[in-house]
Protein backbone atom coordinates (compact mmCIF):
# COMPACT_ATOMS: atom_id res chain seq x y z
CA UNK A 1 0.00 0.00 0.00
CA UNK A 2 1.43 3.37 -0.96
CA UNK A 3 1.66 6.46 1.20
CA UNK A 4 -1.36 8.05 -0.51
CA UNK A 5 -3.59 5.04 0.06
CA UNK A 6 -2.52 4.69 3.70
CA UNK A 7 -3.06 8.41 4.33
CA UNK A 8 -6.54 8.16 2.85
CA UNK A 9 -7.36 5.25 5.10
CA UNK A 10 -6.31 7.23 8.18
CA UNK A 11 -8.49 10.27 7.40
CA UNK A 12 -11.83 10.29 9.16
CA UNK A 13 -14.93 12.10 8.01
CA UNK A 14 -16.87 13.74 10.86
CA UNK A 15 -19.96 13.97 8.66
CA UNK A 16 -22.17 10.97 8.03
CA UNK A 17 -22.32 9.84 4.41
CA UNK A 18 -25.98 8.86 4.73
CA UNK A 19 -28.92 11.14 4.11
CA UNK A 20 -30.55 12.89 7.03
CA UNK A 21 -34.03 14.39 7.15
CA UNK A 22 -33.73 18.11 7.85
CA UNK A 23 -36.17 20.47 9.54
CA UNK A 24 -37.08 23.23 7.10
CA UNK A 25 -37.31 25.77 9.92
CA UNK A 26 -33.66 25.16 10.83
CA UNK A 27 -32.60 25.68 7.21
CA UNK A 28 -34.60 28.88 6.94
CA UNK A 29 -33.45 30.43 10.22
CA UNK A 30 -30.03 31.90 9.21
CA UNK A 31 -31.37 33.80 6.19
CA UNK A 32 -35.07 34.16 6.90
CA UNK A 33 -35.84 32.61 3.52
CA UNK A 34 -35.69 28.91 2.69
CA UNK A 35 -34.83 29.53 -0.97
CA UNK A 36 -31.91 31.81 -0.10
CA UNK A 37 -30.60 29.14 2.26
CA UNK A 38 -30.85 26.47 -0.45
CA UNK A 39 -28.98 28.67 -2.94
CA UNK A 40 -26.20 29.31 -0.42
CA UNK A 41 -25.92 25.58 0.33
CA UNK A 42 -25.92 24.75 -3.40
CA UNK A 43 -23.13 27.24 -4.16
CA UNK A 44 -21.00 25.88 -1.31
CA UNK A 45 -21.69 22.29 -2.43
CA UNK A 46 -20.48 23.18 -5.91
CA UNK A 47 -17.25 24.60 -4.45
CA UNK A 48 -16.70 21.44 -2.42
CA UNK A 49 -17.41 19.20 -5.43
CA UNK A 50 -14.89 21.06 -7.59
CA UNK A 51 -12.24 20.82 -4.87
CA UNK A 52 -12.85 17.07 -4.39
CA UNK A 53 -12.72 16.44 -8.13
CA UNK A 54 -9.41 18.32 -8.43
CA UNK A 55 -7.94 16.30 -5.53
CA UNK A 56 -9.11 13.00 -7.04
CA UNK A 57 -7.80 13.86 -10.50
CA UNK A 58 -4.44 14.88 -9.03
CA UNK A 59 -4.12 11.58 -7.17
CA UNK A 60 -5.26 9.50 -10.13
CA UNK A 61 -2.92 11.32 -12.53
CA UNK A 62 -0.05 9.42 -10.88
CA UNK A 63 -1.51 6.24 -12.34
CA UNK A 64 -2.03 7.53 -15.87
CA UNK A 65 -0.19 5.56 -18.49
CA UNK A 66 0.14 5.99 -22.20
CA UNK A 67 0.08 2.25 -22.81
CA UNK A 68 -3.23 0.43 -22.57
CA UNK A 69 -2.08 -2.77 -20.96
CA UNK A 70 -5.02 -4.91 -19.82
CA UNK A 71 -3.01 -6.43 -16.97
CA UNK A 72 -2.16 -3.01 -15.53
CA UNK A 73 -5.81 -1.97 -15.59
CA UNK A 74 -6.96 -4.92 -13.51
CA UNK A 75 -3.99 -5.08 -11.13
CA UNK A 76 -3.88 -1.49 -9.95
CA UNK A 77 -5.36 -1.97 -6.47
CA UNK A 78 -4.03 1.34 -5.20
CA UNK A 79 -5.98 3.30 -7.77
CA UNK A 80 -9.11 1.32 -6.90
CA UNK A 81 -8.64 2.07 -3.17
CA UNK A 82 -8.35 5.80 -3.85
CA UNK A 83 -11.47 5.76 -6.03
CA UNK A 84 -13.46 3.81 -3.43
CA UNK A 85 -12.39 6.25 -0.72
CA UNK A 86 -13.80 9.16 -2.70
CA UNK A 87 -17.00 7.22 -3.43
CA UNK A 88 -17.56 6.61 0.30
CA UNK A 89 -17.05 10.25 1.24
CA UNK A 90 -20.11 12.30 2.18
CA UNK A 91 -21.70 14.04 -0.78
CA UNK A 92 -20.83 17.73 -1.24
CA UNK A 93 -24.45 18.75 -0.59
CA UNK A 94 -24.39 16.94 2.77
CA UNK A 95 -21.12 18.63 3.77
CA UNK A 96 -22.43 22.03 2.68
CA UNK A 97 -25.67 21.58 4.62
CA UNK A 98 -23.76 20.66 7.78
CA UNK A 99 -21.48 23.68 7.36
CA UNK A 100 -24.49 25.95 6.83
CA UNK A 101 -26.34 24.69 9.90
CA UNK A 102 -23.19 24.99 12.04
CA UNK A 103 -22.70 28.60 10.90
CA UNK A 104 -19.40 27.90 9.14
CA UNK A 105 -20.48 29.44 5.82
CA UNK A 106 -20.14 33.21 5.52
CA UNK A 107 -22.55 34.86 3.12
CA UNK A 108 -23.75 38.34 2.38
CA UNK A 109 -26.79 39.74 0.64
CA UNK A 110 -26.42 42.34 -2.08
CA UNK A 111 -27.81 45.70 -1.08
CA UNK A 112 -31.44 46.06 -2.10
CA UNK A 113 -32.36 48.88 -4.44
CA UNK A 114 -28.97 49.18 -6.09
Amino acid sequence: MSKQASNLAKKKQPISASLITRDVVNLEAPTGNLYESVVIIAKRARQIAVKQKEELNAKLSDFASTVDNLEEIFENREQIEISKYYERMPKPSTIATEEFLEGKIKFRKPEEGI
